[in-house]
């Protein structure tokens, strides 16, 4: 039975914080050449994002990325951000084969808009 409760809390972890189905693009850079591939949003929360992509990557792998948060959960205007994280998981995605990959935010700074 504590075990059970235990696994309970650990998925609790996993979704302390809101998140948004937002399709958003993304513009991600990862791999030995940290090329840079287009993406779009799955959903978005302040710990963590997940996307879909064309390319291969591999749990664990470090990302680089930035992408636009809308009005709707900024509640002002439009904020840029880059990030920097590391993937957890990579499952099939839609029906378009394109792979969800779902990323940690390690860190993240607020951009200037240029």
């Amino acid at each position: 039975m504590a075990e059970t409760q235990q696994d309970n809390a650990n998925d609790n972890d996993k979704r302390a914080t809101r998140r948004f189905a937002l399709r958003l693009p993304v513009s991600v850079r990862y791999g030995e050449n940290e090329e840079q591939h287009a993406a779009h949003t799955r959903d978005v929360s302040a710990r963590g994002i997940c996307f879909y992509v064309d390319s291969a990557i591999q749990a664990g792998s470090a990302i680089d990325f930035t992408l636009t948060l809308p009005p709707e959960i900024t509640l002002t205007e439009s904020i840029r951000v880059h990030c920097k994280g590391h993937v957890v998981r990579v499952e099939g995605g839609s029906a378009s084969d394109k792979l969800a990959v779902a990323a940690i935010i390690d860190e993240y700074e607020f951009l200037a808009d240029t």
